[in-house]
């Protein structure tokens, strides 16, 4: 039974031995997994990380270990110079602080080809659970919203993980207020969460702080990055990070920001947590793009639908404050 110091997120894991933290928006979601990684570890499980990746991955010198997915090391390289390849640098930092920690990345492909990729984790290391991490709040987004953000590569590790059989199967998203830059009304995610609730996908969420030791390492992981990838810096990690540290408003960490403005809050460094199988269920899309191969295809699928539920869609909302 869940109470106020035990969330239904943690009771869930609570049996889990072998898990795989996986970003599911590609890019820096994974680094969005860090504080979630770190206790899991301590509380001696083991776990695996693994990013939906925005890399050349066959430019690279990372060993390709199945169709589409690749272990990633600290001393691979990038011989595109497009200096973009946030694994690796997950990497070098996982080392440096003494985790010896396997991290993988998923070609940008399409579901069914990601459902094998992520089949071949789950034999090759025996992984009973997987959580996905969305930074931002757009995999919340059920398909008839006037704004979906950017969800094809959510949506895509979504459907992949679900149809990969697995039975325990979460969602985590963290930057609450990031994606209305993208369209997304957040009125609609607080919507769709409510309907969650009412159907017991919701798990509950929790709030990481600068003053914890996960919280510390998520902003030294981010820096790390950061000085590595001057001018390719997140701008959802460091909008996350800057709301960990106490900044407010129109706060701008990266220069990748400067001429938009910003509303850095506190309610960006919370998680939400789901039962995947419930989100799913609930997209309205997934059935047009679950047979998908390549991400190409996949658009295609989603502009289909968004065509034929053009007279469905929910217009936005302002939050009532």
């Amino acid at each position: 039974m869940s109470s106020l110091d035990k969330i239904p997120f943690f009771q869930e894991l609570a049996n889990a031995n072998n898990i795989l933290i996986a970003g599911a928006g590609g890019g820096f979601d994974i680094y969005a997994g860090i504080p979630l990684y770190l206790n899991l570890r301590a509380q001696g499980k083991t776990v695996v990380l693994a990013n939906f990746s925005f890399t050349w991955l066959n430019e690279t010198t990372s060993k390709q270990v199945t169709d589409y997915c690749f272990e990633i090391q600290a001393f691979d390289h990038d011989l595109s110079r497009r200096n973009y390849f946030p694994e690796k640098y997950l990497k070098q930092w996982l080392g440096i602080n003494g985790f010896d920690t396997q991290v993988y990345a998923f070609d940008r492909i399409g579901v069914q080809p990601l459902r094998d990729a992520y089949k071949f984790l789950i034999k090759r290391h025996q992984i009973d659970t997987i959580i996905l991490v969305d930074g931002g709040t757009d995999s919340l987004m059920f398909g008839d919203e006037e704004g979906l953000g950017t969800p094809q590569e959510d949506i895509c590790s979504m459907a992949a993980v679900y149809r990969s059989g697995i039975k325990q199967q979460y969602l985590v998203s963290i930057g609450f207020g990031i994606d209305h830059f993208h369209g997304v009304s957040h009125y609609h995610f607080l919507e769709n969460v409510s309907e969650l609730m009412r159907e017991g996908g919701y798990l509950g969420l929790f709030q990481v702080s600068k003053e914890m030791e996960e919280g510390k390492r998520y902003v030294s992981a981010v820096e790390f990055a950061n000085k590595r990838m001057p001018e390719r810096e997140s701008i959802v990690s460091n909008s996350i990070v800057s709301a960990i540290k106490g900044e407010y408003g129109d706060f701008h960490q990266t220069s990748r920001t400067q001429g938009s403005k910003l509303w850095i809050n506190p309610l960006m460094s919370i998680y939400w947590c789901f039962d995947l199988r419930f989100v799913i269920k609930k997209n309205k899309y997934f059935e047009y793009i679950k047979d998908t191969n390549t991400i190409g295809e996949l658009n295609g699928q989603l502009s289909k639908y968004r065509n034929e539920a053009a007279t469905m869609i929910r217009q936005k909302q302002p939050l009532p404050i």
